[in-house]
């Protein structure tokens, strides 16, 4: 294991920044132990850092930090049941990659895949679709190093409590060393994106949801017209028809990239074209249709920087809450020049999922990094807050301990395996300390 001195860390967004007292690089699981227990004689925190692309400060170290980018891989698959365990360091895009070769695949992914495997199920990453959960809902045992640096595995079988706190842990728990997920045989997904008018697409949500495997939406505001997604299953052996090399380079690194890029720059240094700019993007929204194997659909290569707040709300409500949006972002003393993502999800057993125990939908909200956007996401929380909106871990929000105990019906059972587990805040970080408060004696 590589040890290095003290290292100033930035997130992806450059919202957090945090310097570790030194920086430990694991390459066996005996070496993470070793260094929480090293940490421990000194009275140092740990925190692994995973990928740095959440938006809050929950990835942030102050004490050890651990890189886990040296402990990578599929470690084994059982392809008669298709559990698949990944070393926690793997990165989405490594393990979709890693999957393939061996015919498997996630049932449900989000759009990005920079993260590790440990940090996206830790903040509750998800994808969209009503029958489907986020990848969390797809692990079905992790193996931790505690506190003590003893190494211990949980499911559904094997410590049920811990094994339901994990899976949305936070880092809080331990250190996730592997994660065992279900997987299933590779499937191509068809893919239909078209712009919409935006009335119509809520008029017939529901039925949106229901008839597609995958259905999400995007809408610029000042705009009338959203971006529909809708992703669908073929039946096996259907050969995947992707986009031409051409088309995808001029849709998703001219179109999606460089050129709405180059209309946040200009919007960023002339805030008041912003609604004429964002007017016109969604104006010139294009349809395209093509199939690909499904990790290639479900994924999009983002260069454009934001920052983000993302609400999970009852999906019953979702109507509502776009409504006032609809109202009173226009009249905002600070334009908006990203687009608003609407997503859903079905209901889980997971203590701190956003989706715990309710059929869901996902509202992000979205700013040009360099642009105002406090007063926004103050009223983006405060719309979503009065329906109980509970805020994505990895995603900018204001709550504390106490406001978010309200929204999470176990959120005290979570405090209690934590107390049992880290009884002396070993995995502790101030974003920790907020969001989940001391720990319980």
């Amino acid at each position: 294991m590589t040890r290095t001195p003290p290292q100033a860390w930035r997130n992806w967004a450059g919202t957090e920044t945090a310097v570790a007292t030194e920086v430990r690089t694991p390459r066996h699981v005996e070496e993470i132990s070793t260094a929480i227990t090293s940490a421990a004689e000194r009275g140092l925190t740990v925190r692994a850092r995973g990928s740095g692309h959440s938006f809050t400060a929950v990835g942030a170290a102050h004490g050890v930090a651990l890189d886990l980018s040296a402990w990578t891989g599929i470690t084994a698959a059982d392809l008669d049941t298709g559990e698949v365990t990944v070393r926690s360091g793997t990165t989405l895009a490594a393990l979709n990659t890693g999957l393939d070769r061996l015919g498997r695949a996630l049932a449900n992914l989000g759009d990005i895949d920079a993260q590790t495997v440990a940090g996206a199920i830790a903040t509750g990453t998800h994808g969209t679709g009503a029958r489907l959960g986020g990848i969390a809902t797809q692990v079905s045992a992790l193996e931790l190093v505690l506190a003590d640096g003893s190494v211990t595995r949980c499911s559904t079988t094997e410590r049920p409590d811990l094994f339901a706190a994990a899976r949305v842990g936070l880092g809080a728990l331990g250190v996730i060393s592997t994660v065992t997920l279900r997987t299933e045989p590779s499937f191509v997904l068809a893919a239909e994106e078209r712009p919409e008018p935006l009335d119509d697409v809520l008029d017939r949500l529901d039925e949106h949801c229901a008839g597609n495997d995958h259905f999400e939406f995007y809408w610029f505001p000042y705009g009338e017209r959203a971006l529909t997604k809708r992703n669908n299953r073929l039946p096996a052996g259907t050969a995947a028809r992707p986009l031409g090399a051409a088309r995808r380079f001029f849709e998703y690194e001219v179109m999606e990239n460089g050129a709405f890029g180059a209309l946040c720059k200009l919007g960023r240094t002339a805030p008041r074209l912003v609604r004429s700019l964002n007017k016109l993007s969604s104006s010139v929204l294009t349809p395209r249709s093509y199939s690909d194997v499904s990790h290639k659909v479900f994924v999009t290569n983002r260069r454009v920087r934001f920052v983000e707040s993302e609400y999970a709300i009852p999906r019953a409500a979702l109507g509502d809450v776009l409504a006032e949006l609809r109202v009173r972002v226009p009249a905002l003393p600070d334009p908006v020049m990203f687009p608003v993502e609407v997503r859903v999800a079905a209901r889980d057993d997971i203590w701190l999922s956003t989706a715990y125990d309710r059929e869901s939908a996902y509202i992000a909200v979205h700013q040009y990094r360099g642009l105002p956007y406090r007063a926004y996401f103050d009223l983006f929380e405060s719309i979503a807050g009065a329906v109980g909106g509970r805020p994505h871990w990895g995603k900018m929000h204001t709550l504390d301990a106490r406001e978010l105990a309200a929204r999470y019906p176990r959120f005290t059972d979570f405090a209690r395996v934590r107390s049992e587990v880290d009884p002396e805040g070993r995995f502790r970080n101030p974003y920790c300390d907020r969001v989940l408060g001391p720990i319980a004696d």
